[in-house]
């Protein structure tokens, strides 16, 4: 018998493809967790992706469909790359256009579609749903105007009303659940990628306790504080500082290091992008991972860091700020928490960081709560 399959709609490509389009890595790896989960349900998935080409020489791009298994396909539109502010204008609303008039051709009532709320889409989801009256089940991983403040005060009702029209959700957080679904709507918790890697590499074997911050550089997520620890770390422990930013904060925590690698008793280097494979390894090698998120940030009081389970995953202890979206988490227990966000802090709970966990068997006990919610909500 032909498994049902389930539309899920984001800015989306597979890591290892090779042409570059816009995606943001957590969120990609964060969508492939659940496809699987969807798989494992009993569900083929098949992603939609609003993402455009961001090659840098104009060539046009024909729509394909790439097959990743016989369970996962990928829809890509037609695309094409180059700079400029005019050519990037054209590009983004044929984009919309080109996934509205998807949504209008291939969906029917009541079918169940998954979508990575972003407002990239503007309203075009909405306008979809109203004329075509599926099943939308929203993805809400933060809100965004919690983030940054929208450019246009549209973009600030646009999230309010995709929110709203939502017949169900999948939430990062419990908080952000209480928060926004005030018609208790049916929801499902996922806190990030619940994908159980195998030990695929063996840990540094220099003697020394080696720490990894991966994820963004965006100074409100905690990178160069993370970084800042290592002078307050003695000579056996390397920090090591991996993930992605803008040209400005890469840069800015660039410098930071290098001033440091001139001070600090511990070792600390600049890791760079890694990703897919290269990722895992890495941190696979490491021994304690870093979430250091800043708590005055207004998205921490409802998203979760998704690092968290990529370190639990791949076999690391984890240091967290102690908030409330994170404590009051199921895995809360499992975690070493820091009380300020400060580098002193940081160092003592890493120097006194202990897990006698088996982190990979309370990622899949979540993953199989997970699959068993899905059912509920499609």
């Amino acid at each position: 018998m032909k498994n049902k399959c389930i539309k899920y709609i984001s800015f989306f490509d597979f890591q290892d493809s090779p042409v570059r389009r816009g995606y943001v890595t957590s969120a990609t790896n964060k969508m492939e967790s659940i496809c699987e989960a969807l798989n494992q349900a009993g569900y083929d998935v098949e992603i939609i992706s609003a993402s455009n080409v961001t090659e840098p020489k104009f060539k046009i791009y024909k729509g394909c469909t790439v097959l990743r298994n016989s369970h996962l396909k990928l829809k890509l539109f037609l695309s094409w790359g180059g700079n400029g502010k005019l050519l990037h204008q054209i590009r983004m609303i044929w984009h919309l256009v080109a996934l509205f008039f998807f949504l209008l051709t291939h969906t029917s009532k009541n079918e169940p579609v998954i979508v990575y709320h972003s407002l990239g889409y503007f309203n075009v989801i909405l306008w979809a749903k109203k004329l075509k009256k599926f099943k939308l089940i929203l993805e809400v991983e933060e809100i965004y105007q919690d983030v940054a403040a929208p450019k246009f005060k549209r973009m600030a009702r646009y999230e309010n009303e995709m929110i709203k029209a939502a017949d169900a959700y999948i939430f990062p957080t419990e908080l952000l659940n209480e928060k926004i679904n005030a018609a208790s709507k049916p929801y499902v918790i996922i806190y990030g990628t619940y994908t159980v890697e195998p030990q695929c590499v063996d840990k540094f074997n220099d003697g020394k306790i080696h720490v990894v911050y991966a994820g963004t550089f965006d100074p409100r997520k905690g990178g160069a504080t993370a970084a800042a620890s290592a002078a307050f770390l003695p000579e056996n422990y390397h920090v090591h500082i991996c993930g992605f930013g803008s040209e400005i904060d890469t840069n800015a925590i660039k410098s930071q290091i290098e001033d440091l690698q001139r001070s600090s008793e511990a070792a600390i280097t600049f890791e760079g992008l890694k990703k897919g494979r290269d990722f895992i390894e890495f941190i696979q090698k490491c021994h304690i991972g870093l979430s250091t998120q800043d708590p005055s940030a207004a998205f921490n009081a409802t998203s979760f860091p998704s690092k968290i389970l990529s370190y639990m995953a791949n076999g690391l202890s984890v240091v967290s700020i102690d908030i409330p979206a994170i404590k009051t988490a199921s895995i809360g227990e499992y975690l070493n928490f820091y009380q300020e966000q400060t580098p002193e802090e940081i160092a003592k709970t890493i120097i006194s960081a202990r897990n006698k966990n088996n982190n990979r068997e309370i990622i899949e006990k979540l993953n199989c709560k997970f699959i068993q919610d899905l059912h509920k909500i499609i």
